[in-house]
């Protein structure tokens, strides 16, 4: 069976937690400050498994922020592409002047060799993958040029990849050494082809979609505040509300539905954990922009079909 690592800060003090996990981060992704956004109450969970030289981890943690600067950056040896693949919440990576934000369903990916943030603005729960650097190089494939974008996983390769990485992440424990070798060369292979497949994409890039990711980078960032609205975010990004909602024009959903749902996305998870069982449900539903109890139950209804109480009650603890 293949050997993995699990930690938790469970196991400590609520004033401990939060230095505990600084130090985790650091260790177990070879240098990275983190922050906490100013938050006191932490609550954060790792476990690690390698598949041959590839390092898969499962992090589940409240918002978090983490930075490598060029001085880390000279202090580290080695040299990894590292994955984010959102199952809960989502991830804004920046890197190299771009910033990508990727939710359940896609996966974004960034060069540990060089300096880069990471905000995840809500509690999440991501898989991480660690592909030594060496095993992407791509005769005439310029990684620097595909650091920080957006990977569907939707559809294609992308996905092939997403599901595997999952896969093979739940399946480690019951792998001998040599099967976790060959999934780990299987998975460096399709992160490999979905990246030559997105340089052929990338010149074909609209307006519109890269648009579109500046609007939900803005969104993810601005979730909390009650204030966000379209009028807000056209001032923001300095353009007019019909860019706003051409952008969204293929979409299933508008832009205020798109937030609305993020919202409620974000107060089931919260509804949902052990930790905020005592926490007053009108609480929460204004830590997440709502401004109206009642509306927030009506469409809380609409979207789980139970009441938030019903929800909290139905959930497991």
């Amino acid at each position: 069976m293949t050997h993995a690592t699990a930690v938790t800060t469970d196991d400590y003090a609520p004033a401990d937690r939060a230095p505990v996990w600084r130090d985790w981060v650091w260790k177990q992704f070879g240098g990275l400050e983190s922050d906490l956004y100013g938050d006191t109450d932490f609550d954060g969970h790792m476990a690690s498994a390698r598949a041959g030289d590839l390092i898969l981890t499962k992090l589940e943690a409240n918002r978090h922020r983490v930075v490598r600067t060029r001085d880390m950056v000279r202090a580290s040896d080695e040299g990894y592409l590292k994955i984010v693949a959102p199952m809960k919440g989502s991830a804004g990576v920046e890197q190299m002047g771009r910033q990508a934000w990727v939710t359940p369903g896609a996966w974004t990916i960034y060069d540990t060799t060089g300096s880069y943030s990471v905000a995840n603005p809500e509690r999440v729960e991501h898989l991480i993958v660690m592909v030594p650097k060496a095993q992407m190089i791509e005769r005439g494939l310029r990684l620097e040029n595909l650091m920080a974008r957006p990977v569907g996983g939707a559809s294609g390769i992308a996905r092939v990849a997403l599901s595997t990485m999952r896969s093979t992440f739940q399946e480690l424990p019951h792998m001998s050494a040599d099967a976790a070798r060959g999934a780990g060369e299987l998975i460096a292979q399709l992160v490999r082809l979905s990246l030559i497949e997105l340089s052929g994409q990338e010149t074909q890039l609209t307006q519109r979609e890269a648009l579109k990711d500046r609007i939900r980078g803005y969104v993810a960032l601005h979730l909390r505040d009650p204030d966000l609205t379209v009028d807000q975010i056209a001032v923001a990004l300095n353009c007019s509300k019909r860019h706003l909602y051409n952008a969204f024009a293929e979409e299933d959903q508008t832009l205020a539905s798109y937030i609305q749902g993020l919202r409620l996305d974000a107060c089931v998870r919260e509804l949902q954990h052990p930790m905020a069982q005592t926490r007053p449900i009108t609480d929460i539903a204004l830590s997440w922009g709502f401004n109206s109890p009642s509306h927030f139950s009506r469409v809380f209804r609409e979207h789980t079909g139970k009441s938030p109480s019903e929800f909290r009650a139905a959930s497991p603890t």
